[in-house]
């Protein structure tokens, strides 16, 4: 199947950057999302040759653990994040819903941000 990548990552950053005071820079040689200077999600493709194409997300605790029982084939446990309860979202695995996608940003949004951006977001 092919995957329009430049697609999915204008998809990605449009739902973050919509967010208050986030900001897109590369770390990790992949395109990072911060809210002030805590990462929020990353945009991977290809991630040492695992095949995906997915983001990475901050989630509340939980939710991994829900996720990947509902729907592994959509979720997994990202590597050097995973075990602080992030997760895995790919986006290689047919049409995507860009409104999912822009709630599991905001979610991970959520789960950094200071307490007086959540309120603004809420506003």
């Amino acid at each position: 199947m092919s995957v329009d990548v430049d697609a999915l990552l204008e998809a990605v950053r449009t739902a973050s950057l919509a967010l208050p005071e986030t900001t897109e820079r590369t770390s990790h040689s992949a395109p990072t999302f911060f809210v002030r200077k805590k990462t929020f999600v990353y945009f991977w493709d290809n991630h040492h040759d695992d095949g995906r194409v997915a983001i990475w997300a901050s989630a509340p605790a939980g939710v991994q653990e829900e996720v990947l029982e509902s729907e592994p084939e959509r979720f997994f446990r990202p590597p050097y994040v995973g075990h602080r309860g992030w997760i895995g979202y790919r986006l290689d695995q047919g049409p995507v819903d860009r409104d999912e996608v822009a709630a599991i940003v905001t979610e991970a949004y959520r789960n950094v941000a200071p307490k007086t951006l959540v309120a603004r977001l809420d506003g």
